[in-house]
């Protein structure tokens, strides 16, 4: 008679495929900053679920840490709880993302105002060097690359302002966007469109003309709003709306 089969190995979830401990030996694990940045950078697309048990056995630590990080993350709208479900990279209809692009515009004209009353030689420099960064991404086909460079391009130029509160604002609302990364799916004239918008941010910025830089962003921000319209209906990105 042949003998029981042995237990299949335990596969790991969706999630902790993707996720990357940072703690060097001896170290506490730093749970909720290692999930934060999976999340942001793309690799945990919304709607996927978060195992507490296999993220506590990924770590090497008990399940208390993980739903820590968990309260942590749910505090700054990157996860969702569903009652007798669990937790979840957070999924937002298409109307919660638009808004949060409308709060990003909003916050990012404010500090674009200030920043050109305090920009100096090393803001241009980093301005220009994150730009040059952003078309290297786009010409090597790289979306994980362009995605960071764009969030370090529209940083650069708000950076000036000094307004850290503000600051922090525009960065919450970015992040919530991020896991979705739409950017990923617009197509190459769109992506052209959206980087001529950033030559002229450049321009203004350079050039300390407040008025102008204001109203390039909106213009940039009309052309983002145009471009994840034609993604609203997907359901890979959006949760219907209710």
């Amino acid at each position: 008679m042949a003998g029981p089969r042995p237990a299949a190995p335990r596969r790991r979830s969706i999630f902790t495929a993707r996720l990357v401990n940072t703690a060097a030996a001896g170290e506490v694990p730093r749970v909720a900053d290692d999930m934060r940045q999976a999340i942001l950078a793309g690799d945990e697309p919304p709607g996927t679920l978060i195992p507490i048990e296999e993220v506590a056995r990924f770590f090497g630590v008990s399940q208390i840490p993980v739903r820590e990080a968990l309260k942590v993350l749910l505090g700054e709208g990157l996860v969702e709880h569903v009652p007798h479900v669990g937790y979840s990279v957070a999924k937002l209809t298409f109307r919660e993302f638009r808004e949060l692009y409308d709060v990003r515009q909003a916050l990012e004209a404010s500090a674009l105002r200030a920043a050109v009353l305090g920009a100096g030689p090393a803001d241009d420099a980093e301005v220009l060097d994150a730009h040059e960064a952003l078309t290297a991404a786009i010409a090597a086909g790289d979306e994980r690359g362009y995605h960071a460079a764009s969030r370090r391009f529209h940083m650069a130029l708000i950076a000036p302002a000094a307004m850290q509160r503000l600051l922090h604002m525009y960065e919450t609302a970015w992040n919530m966007t991020e896991p979705a990364r739409p950017m990923a799916r617009v197509d190459a004239d769109g992506r052209a469109l959206l980087h001529a918008d950033h030559d002229r941010l450049i321009e203004a910025f350079l050039a300390r003309d407040a008025v102008r830089l204001v109203a390039e962003s909106q213009a940039h921000y009309e052309h983002l709003g145009a471009a994840i319209a034609l993604l609203a209906d997907s359901p890979d990105l959006f949760r219907p709306a209710q």
